[in-house]
């Protein structure tokens, strides 16, 4: 469920940038601004796809969890420990994404040795605090083992932060520094955390639990996804503009 969106996602975009990045001529000054745009606009497209997903994580996790896996002896417990563990992965659901077109970048520009570093970086770190968040947390909290692997993927979100800071800082000295605004960011949480109180509110009016799984799922996701598009769409998102003009092109 983590490795999903990631892998959809950002080697999505990543695949598509990569043969434009590695095409861009002129001088040095001239692509590094080309390679620049690109990044800038890859980058506003992976966090369009990728913010939804770790608000969906957080708010509606046991939603996504029970829709796969609950039936048989896999209970409504075991998916809310599943839905924990989507909780603490969503931490740095948005900054593998954004490091998976980071790195991209570097290909194009025929440095493979940066992107290797601060990957070793990120795994040495994601051990570093993986071990202690998993085997020693729950002790001091009084909770369970089980919920060590909460802490373990929180951790490894924490660990990928660190990567895309890296990444970001070495790209910025080599192209200039890219423009990921917070202001954009602001605007895809907000409208993701509306749309995830309207999948809540129908999840309550049909009975929560009470539901059959894939059943609510349909009932609640879907109208995530649309208001979601919805909102972005009327926050002039780009990325939204874009996606309701190639829907309109097909009908």
């Amino acid at each position: 469920l983590y490795t999903l969106p990631v892998s959809l996602f950002g080697m999505a975009v990543s695949a598509a940038e990569l043969p434009a990045m590695s095409a861009e001529t002129g001088t040095g000054a001239e692509r590094a601004v080309a390679l620049r745009q690109r990044l800038e606009e890859g980058l506003h497209r992976i966090a369009f796809f990728i913010v939804p997903c770790v608000i969906a994580f957080i708010a509606l996790g046991h939603v996504v969890a029970g829709a796969i896996f609950q039936s048989g002896r896999f209970h409504a417990d075991d998916t809310r420990y599943v839905w924990a563990i989507l909780a603490g992965s969503s931490v740095g659901l948005l900054a593998s994404t954004l490091s998976r077109l980071s790195v991209s970048t570097f290909y194009a520009m025929g440095d493979t040795r940066t992107p290797l570093r601060f990957a070793v970086i990120r795994v040495i770190l994601t051990i570093a605090l993986g071990f202690p968040a998993a085997l020693l947390l729950p002790s001091l909290l009084g909770v369970e083992m089980k919920w060590g692997a909460v802490g373990l993927t929180a951790t490894a979100g924490i660990a990928g932060w660190v990567e895309y800071l890296l990444l970001r800082r070495r790209l910025a000295a080599l192209i200039g520094p890219s423009n990921l605004s917070s202001a954009y960011i602001l605007k895809l949480y907000g409208a993701a955390l509306g749309a995830a109180a309207v999948g809540w509110a129908i999840l309550l009016a049909i009975g929560g639990q009470a539901t059959k799984p894939l059943v609510a799922a349909i009932a609640v996701l879907v109208p995530y996804a649309l208001v979601y598009g919805v909102i972005t769409l009327l926050l002039g998102i780009p990325a939204a503009v874009g996606l309701a003009a190639g829907i309109r092109r097909r009908v």
